[in-house]
């Protein structure tokens, strides 16, 4: 997506060479119908494979995944964060590792959202060493449910995890790839 590069490129902040602050397109404001495109571009490369849900994680793979299921006309799943006084007590658990939160959480998925006949799609914003990317793998399996395929918006290709995921069979599809950061700029594959 060229308008995607084009607003990484002007409205995104370079932290480190690891890092990239999203803030004003994902992860903190965000613009609804390019939100909404960026849903349309994973419908339009999955839809022929019978997706039932769309599975994200909170808190910023929501907007596109709810874009995304819209356009597929399916309900999306996130995977809460925290354990709430309604948190179902049937739920599939995994620990995961936040790369740019640098903290481990748990992640959960109630049974009763989730089973073995899901086809799902993972829907995600930005993917660096796939650690949550994982966690919600094995959650997809413990459910019984079938992972179709993962969709992310930004790939950072400099860093392991879409690459460990491609090399496991598993189909991944980014919008945009990013190859470096280093020297303070942004440069795509």
């Amino acid at each position: 997506m060229e308008e995607l590069k084009r607003r990484i490129q002007q409205e995104a902040n370079i932290v480190s060479q690891q890092v990239l602050n999203l803030d004003k397109i994902l992860n903190h404001q965000v613009d609804p119908p390019f939100i909404m495109e960026m849903g349309k571009q994973f419908a339009k490369r999955y839809r022929e494979d019978s997706i039932t849900k769309v599975l994200t994680i909170e808190s910023s793979g929501i907007t596109v995944g709810f874009a995304t299921a819209l356009e597929l006309g399916v309900p999306l799943v996130f995977a809460r964060r925290k354990k709430t006084l309604t948190t179902e007590t049937e739920v599939y658990a995994e620990r995961v590792p936040s790369f740019t939160k640098g903290i481990v959480t748990d992640i959960l998925v109630s049974k009763s959202v989730l089973g073995p006949e899901d086809r799902v799609l993972l829907i995600d914003d930005i993917i660096a060493n796939g650690d949550a990317a994982r966690g919600l793998i094995r959650v997809i399996e413990r459910s019984g449910a079938t992972l179709v395929g993962l969709g992310i918006v930004i790939e950072k290709s400099f860093q392991a995890g879409a690459r460990t995921i491609r090399e496991s069979g598993i189909r991944l599809e980014s919008l945009v790839q990013i190859q470096s950061l280093e020297q303070g700029e942004v440069r795509f594959l």
